[in-house]
């Protein structure tokens, strides 16, 4: 196994049209069903860069920054911002594009950990996450902050 990846070796696009069951009562795109992409998007990412099958392990944050409607094609676009150990932070930002209109907006951002496992269901290490642009180590640098706030989170409840 590879001991280090780039992390845009690990990029997944999406793309899903909004039908009418993917809607509320006001033709919007029901959060539950974004959350279901975003969740299939970055468990994609996390096993394109490990070669295993990966689990979500937590959700951190998903913003809605204005609503997504009947008729848009989402786009979702996952990486590996950072490897630890067994566990990998996978950013996932969401564009929605309606054709009809001409527009396209940055409508979500998310944030999940996923662990590697093997056919046993055991965690497995994976190989480090590389940075290269200036976008990515600022990804990278950040996905530690979020771990560290994460497991600070975690000792509180315990």
């Amino acid at each position: 196994m590879l001991k280090q990846k780039k992390v845009i070796d690990s990029q997944i696009v999406m793309t899903e049209l909004v039908l009418p069951h993917h809607t509320n009562q006001l033709g919007n795109l029901l959060g539950g069903q974004l959350m279901h992409w975003i969740d299939i998007c970055a468990a994609l990412s996390a096993a394109k860069h490990s070669h295993r099958v990966c689990v979500t392990a937590s959700v951190d944050k998903i913003d809605f920054h204005h609503p997504i409607k009947l008729g848009d094609a989402v786009t979702l676009i996952a990486c590996v911002n950072r490897a630890f150990n067994t566990s990998m932070e996978v950013g996932v930002e969401v564009y929605a594009q309606s054709f009809k209109e001409g527009t396209k907006a940055h409508s979500n951002t998310a944030f999940l950990t996923f662990v590697a496992v093997d056919d046993n269901g055991n965690p497995v290490k994976v190989a480090e996450a590389i940075p290269e642009t200036e976008e990515e180590k600022r990804r990278y640098e950040e996905a530690l902050e979020r771990r560290e706030n994460r497991l600070k989170s975690r000792t509180k409840r315990d």
